[in-house]
């Protein structure tokens, strides 16, 4: 029989910040927000917020090559993908490109995006309604030093390795509404346990992402401050929900874990711990989470409304994925 589990508020002091979580802001239950929610809004690093490509040419894109092309010139794209691309290898995004798939067929399968290199950053890059298969790699990179990026209404699955990671002082980012199915390592957030340049970064906002029985990593993170994690939908996750590893501050709020055994664990593996704040989750036959120490709170960047969670389930389900936005 399954077993309802309410944890209930852990301090006064905790009560009050949520309920001063006032909408100043589109609310984020809008499936159809039309701007990101979360670090990738946020006014920082010479950047207001996430824009993509907007103002720059539009370019339709129906092949691999096209895509390697326009996605590594310089200047402000948007690239709006029409059916299924096949692609080798990673792909190179530079800045202020919006990546957009049409309807609800735009898939790119056989390999993966990467935001950015070492000499050509990947910042203000927006990502949305794309179906990412059977990567040789990553499917989606976000990498060095890449920032405002927002990555939404994606289905990913089948990947060889990652199917979205966060790393290598990456920062300011949102990857909201979001399917991630049929693969074990969902999303890394942090290169390694010594790559200690992270510390500092990696702040990153998840919400309204439907991880369907993905056995890991939602997100296994670390170093990053604050790791904002609410409203999303853990169902049928073997291993663990989120992990809080190298002192990591992760603050979990609003989400609806469902048949997870180990929805949230404090240091994974051989890495040593982080920390951990959650408040208001729902545990639907599944264990107890772990917590450690405090997290800096994420309204202290940027305004955002917390769904009731026991909605999430059916909000995320419906509005989760590809062919959910009118692009």
């Amino acid at each position: 029989m399954s077993t309802l589990i309410r944890k209930p508020w852990r301090t006064a002091a905790a009560a009050a910040l949520i309920i001063s979580l006032t909408p100043l802001s589109a609310p984020a239950s809008s499936a159809a927000a039309d701007g990101p929610i979360g670090f990738a809004s946020v006014n920082a690093l010479g950047q207001n917020g996430t824009t993509g490509g907007a103002g720059g040419t539009e370019v339709t894109i129906t092949t691999g090559a096209q895509l390697k092309d326009y996605a590594g010139r310089a200047g402000a794209f948007i690239l709006r993908i029409t059916g299924r691309i096949q692609v080798s290898g990673m792909i190179t995004v530079v800045a202020n490109k919006s990546i957009l798939g049409v309807g609800s067929t735009a898939e790119i399968t056989g390999g993966g995006l990467q935001l950015g290199s070492t000499t050509r950053p990947g910042n203000n890059v927006i990502i949305r309604n794309i179906k990412f298969t059977d990567a040789g790699d990553d499917s989606i990179s976000v990498t060095n030093k890449a920032h405002h990026v927002w990555i939404d209404h994606n289905d990913l699955s089948n990947g060889y390795d990652g199917l979205l990671d966060v790393k290598r002082e990456s920062d300011y980012v949102t990857i909201s509404w979001n399917k991630f199915h049929s693969h074990s390592k969902a999303m890394l957030l942090g290169h390694s346990d010594t790559y200690t340049a992270d510390i500092g970064k990696l702040k990153v906002t998840y919400h309204h992402n439907f991880f369907d029985g993905t056995d890991q990593r939602h997100p296994r993170a670390r170093f990053g401050e604050p790791v904002h994690v609410f409203n999303n939908y853990y169902r049928n996750n073997s291993l663990y929900g989120i992990a809080s590893t190298q002192n990591a501050g992760v603050l979990v709020e609003g989400n609806y874990f469902e048949n997870v055994a180990h929805p949230i664990h404090v240091g994974y593996a051989e890495s040593d711990p982080g920390r951990v704040v959650e408040r208001r989750n729902l545990y639907v036959n599944s264990g107890a989470p772990e917590t450690a120490g405090t997290v800096v709170e994420p309204s202290t960047y940027y305004p955002y409304t917390l769904d009731d969670p026991a909605t999430v389930p059916a909000k995320v389900q419906a509005g989760a994925g590809v062919g959910k936005i009118g692009l």
